[in-house]
């Protein structure tokens, strides 16, 4: 085991001043927490013991709370890392379209297994779950730089594992040569660098509605959202209108807004698009909600693995203060919104609110019990409206056209657009925007090409991992709307759309769904700790040909008893796909199942060793 030295840790004199910066936003000394590791880490590479009960001591916080916040998130290096650290994706769809072969590549390259670091320090290299890069898949993440639309190559230089493919843009409207299916609301800046800065974004139009929202009372722009039919589109699909008229109108405690950019559910790219190529419009869709709801200060918090969205919207907040549209006089109406931008630390359970919130509050991401709920006791004690980034982004038009013309998309019960993440085997992945209502299928095939040509489709996941799959023959009947997905068993989701073609082994993505679920258990609740990874376990084995006639039923008598007895639904996202899964594929699966199958290899409990390492 590698010997590491420690010494006593202290910032430097730059990273001081943005430590004394960072204490003036929250309200809190222990929500500082996640963002004083993070400069602890940039500064050394790495957070040591010592470097840990230096940030317990300046903020005035018991040494076993830092310890146990660096523990839970899969970003903080407790060792140092190679000079240069890969990162690479190995879930749904860069499995799909050949992750391991790049694994085995950089393997071959550098010597060096997922795990390890070369002898020479320069390279360390592991295997993560989704890094919400899928439209340009497979990928890899390498000194906070992604590499996008990999491809080995037949002559490789040592120095370099597998090279950067042309990367094309991955948002559209439609594929080139055939008329749109789309209605361009969120992406209709798309594309356009110059959106993201503040001159471009008001030469198209930005920040225009504020003149109408401030002509308007506060219950006057919730009755407007209600109006329109705007549902979360984060995953929930709750109604954001409703959503918001639970928060108190007088509260002894501040409100607050958390803006989720928390991007983690696996086939789901959107709103990493929204950050890069439109920030500002989010920004203001935030001033709408702010003004709505009584609310001085918005945290936003993006995942940590999107340096490049962090910083364009970093750019674009503070292009917005120098301009008077955030602080304390907004727009020259003497209000106050103040807008945080907060860094995650990897973790897919701060996807759900609850589990934001205890991040933000400096806390390990687990989700609280509910009721209360966030509206009357979030953030830091006080009421609490989350969004989600898109959610938000939806807003200015709403307030500029009117919710009438915003209903008069889609469909009655679901109106509107939305974006929807594509990717997996078809021929043009990426971001793509359309009316509810349409099928299905022709919605995939006229924005992305359909699969590839001498391919056949197999089967659709449509709303992200966690969403029931779909067969070949209920993808090309259905209608995309929540209430006919919901009809169908499965969902809307958070809009991420995986295609599978002929080539794919559905028994070997459902193990790759369940390797992502049991990692990402927060490992509160024992229906979940335990049942997420007693499913990957079984399927892993059955994949390794040492599978069971029973494995199969008794996977389908686990699932009901992990739904619906857990404090959030992350059980569920496992549970629910599984049993799709499984019903709808059984022979494959059966298939698999070898006459003589090896003995079973579990220790007391049921536990099989390997399954812990994942």
């Amino acid at each position: 085991m590698e010997h590491i030295a420690e010494a006593s840790f202290a910032y430097t004199s730059e990273n001081e001043a943005k430590f004394q910066s960072l204490l003036g936003k929250y309200p809190t000394r222990r929500a500082v927490i996640l963002p004083a590791l993070w400069l602890v880490q940039e500064q050394a590479g790495w957070i040591s013991t010592a470097a840990m009960d230096y940030v317990a001591t300046r903020l005035e916080q018991p040494p076993v709370e830092i310890y146990s916040v660096v523990e839970f998130y899969t970003m903080y290096h407790t060792a140092p890392p190679g000079e240069h650290h890969i990162q690479m994706c190995q879930t749904l769809t860069c499995t799909m379209r050949g992750c391991e072969n790049l694994r085995d590549v950089v393997r071959e390259e550098l010597g060096i297994a997922p795990g390890e670091k070369t002898r020479d320090g320069k390279f360390s290299f592991e295997m993560v779950e989704c890094l919400g890069s899928c439209g340009t898949a497979p990928m890899m993440r390498m000194d906070n730089r992604y590499f996008e639309n990999l491809r080995v190559k037949s002559s490789r230089p040592s120095s370099m594992p597998v090279a950067k493919a042309r990367t094309p843009p991955s948002w559209r409207t439609s594929r080139e040569g055939i008329e749109p299916m789309t209605t361009r609301v969120i992406s209709a800046r798309f594309g356009d660098a110059a959106n993201a800065t503040l001159d471009g974004y008001r030469k198209n139009g930005g920040y225009a509605s504020l003149e109408k929202l401030f002509a308007m009372q506060p219950d006057e722009v919730i009755a407007e959202v209600k109006k329109s039919g705007l549902r979360g589109r984060g995953g929930a699909g709750f109604p954001t209108g409703m959503k918001w008229s639970f928060v108190p109108k007088q509260s002894e405690r501040p409100k607050y807004l958390c803006v989720n950019a928390d991007e983690g559910e696996p086939g789901t790219f959107k709103d990493r698009k929204i950050l890069e190529y439109d920030p500002h419009m989010m920004i203001e869709g935030i001033i709408v909600c702010c003004y709505a709801v009584g609310i001085k200060t918005a945290f936003v918090y993006v995942r940590g693995e999107y340096d490049e969205p962090r910083a364009h919207l970093e750019r674009a907040v503070a292009d917005a203060y120098a301009a008077g549209l955030l602080g304390n006089n907004v727009a020259g109406r003497g209000i106050q919104i103040d807008v945080v931008v907060h860094r995650g630390a990897g973790a897919y359970i701060c996807g759900e609110e609850t589990g934001l919130i205890e991040s933000l509050e400096g806390k390990k991401g687990q989700p609280r019990v509910k009721p209360p709920f966030p509206a009357i006791e979030g953030a830091f004690g006080g009421p609490t409206v989350v969004n989600n980034v898109e959610t938000l982004s939806a807003l200015p038009w709403i307030i500029q056209h009117g919710a009438t013309e915003y209903a008069k998309m889609g469909t009655e019960k679901s109106p509107g657009t939305m974006l929807f993440s594509i990717s997996g085997m078809v021929q043009h992945p990426g971001v793509y925007e359309t009316e509810f209502g349409i099928n299905l299928w022709d919605f995939i095939e006229t924005s992305t090409g359909g699969v590839m040509p001498g391919r056949t489709l197999k089967a659709v996941i449509p709303g992200g991992s966690s969403s029931p799959i779909l067969s070949a023959d209920e993808a090309r009947r259905i209608q995309l709307d929540y209430e006919s997905f919901a009809a169908a068993g499965t969902m809307v989701g958070s809009g991420a759309i995986m295609v599978l073609d002929d080539t794919v082994s559905i028994p070997n993505m459902l193990r790759v769904l369940l390797r992502f679920y049991a990692h990402e258990s927060c490992g509160q609740c024992p229906p979940c700790r335990e049942g997420t990874y007693w499913l990957y376990e079984t399927i892993a084995r059955l994949c390794r040909g040492e599978g069971h006639a029973e494995d199969i039923d008794t996977m389908l008598s686990v699932c009901p008893n992990m739904m619906g007895r857990t404090v959030c639904v992350l059980a569920d996202a496992a549970a629910m796909p599984t049993r799709a899964y499984l019903t709808k594929f059984r022979a494959e699966f059966e298939a698999m199942i070898p006459e003589h199958p090896a003995p079973r290899r579990l220790m007391p409990g049921g536990v099989n060793p390997e399954a812990r390492a994942l």
